[in-house]
């Protein structure tokens, strides 16, 4: 027969809690919504606890990096813009808090036709049964010829994209569009070209040796911008899964190749809907682990966006 044996539970020694250290206290926590119902109300009202105090971090980060003229770095994903967050981030480019802008082929494709054509987006599965996915002709036509533009003049392919929008008679999304922002108030705005990832590529007026070189042109200069990152800086990862987090670790790697090890002390923030292995890698933890602050925030990107940058601006509102 088996023989079962159990501990002598009267035997455990316990302890005060005033003696025990408590990780969590009244003073800690969330408050109801009382009659101030402003933004900073909400903010206060935010528990000091995790994602929250991180969050303020964040959004402090950005204010502070802004008024001490340091980098602000943004590396975009195609969903950040199809789901209308451009007008926000423009608003950063207008009121000079962002110094770079730094977009995959997706994001800045939707940001293109939302400027030039007032809408973007398609059901793929309905085009692809037919072929038609991603052939909108005035879409490949008018981006593959502001990026062989570009190539001809020694542009990168950012800059090509932006001053071709801004060439437009009519430009029914103009408001919202990033890259035009970016165009008008001297912020410089990259793209990230993956080669058969786009849309564009699929068109017969797609010119691989244009893309690449002006998307390589993009990269020295994402590489270029990062020395503002040092002592203070921020970099958000908003929605780019692989292709961002991998160009941003190999330019950076050259700033710090160039810069005795600099840019160090900087911020860097993940925002997505799930975490994924590089921007966690590639942008929060290596870039951060000899010296800075790494954080990942989870959340959809229509609600977490708006409320950071509703937050950066109490934020710098709130500073003297």
């Amino acid at each position: 027969m088996t023989e079962y044996r159990e501990p002598d539970l009267s035997r455990l020694r316990t302890v005060p809690i005033s003696a025990r250290p408590s990780t969590v206290d009244r003073a800690l926590l969330a408050v109801p919504p009382g009659d101030d119902r402003s933004f900073a109300a909400f903010m206060a009202s935010l528990p000091h606890v995790l994602a929250a105090d991180q969050f303020r971090r964040v959004a402090t980060a950005v204010a502070a990096a802004a008024r001490g003229r340091r980098g602000v770095v943004l590396l975009l994903g195609g969903h950040v813009i199809k789901v209308g967050l451009g007008p926000l981030l423009a608003e950063w480019a207008r009121l000079g808090i962002v110094t770079h802008v730094a977009l995959n082929g997706a994001a800045a494709i939707h940001d293109y036709e939302l400027a030039a054509f007032g809408g973007t987006s398609e059901e793929v599965e309905q085009g692809l049964a037919d072929g038609t996915f991603g052939m909108a002709a005035e879409t490949g036509a008018e981006m593959n010829a502001a990026i062989v533009a570009a190539h001809r003049a020694d542009r990168g392919l950012g800059e090509g994209l932006a001053a071709a929008l801004a060439a437009r008679r009519s430009l029914p999304g103009e408001p919202g569009s990033l890259l035009l922002a970016c165009h008008r108030h001297g912020v410089p705005v990259t793209v990230h070209a993956a080669i058969g990832a786009e849309i564009t590529h699929q068109h017969p007026s797609a010119d691989g040796a244009a893309i690449g070189a002006t998307s390589h042109r993009d990269f020295r200069r994402l590489a270029g911008s990062l020395p503002a990152l040092h002592g203070g800086g921020v970099v958000l990862n908003l929605g780019s899964a692989v292709v961002l987090p991998e160009v941003f670790l190999k330019a950076l790697t050259i700033t710090r190749n160039l810069g005795e090890g600099r840019p160090t002390g900087f911020l860097a923030a993940d925002f997505d809907m799930i975490r994924h292995y590089r921007p966690r890698l590639n942008v929060v933890e290596r870039p951060t682990r000899e010296g800075g602050t790494g954080i990942l925030l989870t959340g959809h990107h229509e609600l977490m966006i708006p409320l950071l940058a509703w937050a950066v601006r109490e934020a710098l509102e709130a500073s003297p």
